[in-house]
């Protein structure tokens, strides 16, 4: 993953942000819509691509694309600022490979404090019984 290729391949598209803002909402464009194209990008690779589909695959429209918006603050640079904190976040989310379980067995100590107490258990249910004359 190449950050700075990432980053010039993202486009911004600034809106109107919706809610209370009195007369200046109507003036200023302060929300920011971010929209980054998967498929076509240059700055992953193809298994890269491949882990996005498969991990942020509902985040995606049906062209591939990421579309991401911000409009907590009322500048602009802030929310265009917050909505790339956003998308590299998701990234590291969709890019995340868990680790491989490896298979473990008991140790023979385990092994042995198990076997003694089903032993003792055997011997206990064994002293219930009538006696077997």
């Amino acid at each position: 993953m190449n950050k700075e290729v990432l980053i010039k391949e993202l486009q911004f598209k600034a809106i109107r942000s919706s809610g209370a803002g009195g007369q200046h909402v109507n003036k200023v464009s302060s929300k920011v819509v971010l929209s980054f194209n998967v498929e076509k990008s240059e700055g992953l690779n193809s298994r890269e691509k491949t882990l996005l589909y498969k991990n942020i695959s509902s985040r995606l429209t049906n062209d591939k694309e990421l579309i991401l918006a911000c409009d907590d603050s009322r500048s602009q640079v802030q929310n265009k600022n917050k909505v790339i904190d956003r998308f590299f976040d998701l990234l590291k989310v969709g890019l995340f490979v868990p680790k491989k379980r490896l298979a473990s067995k008991p140790s023979k100590a385990s092994i042995k404090r198990m076997k003694d107490k089903k032993k003792k258990r055997g011997d206990l249910k064994k002293l219930r019984q009538k006696p077997n004359y």
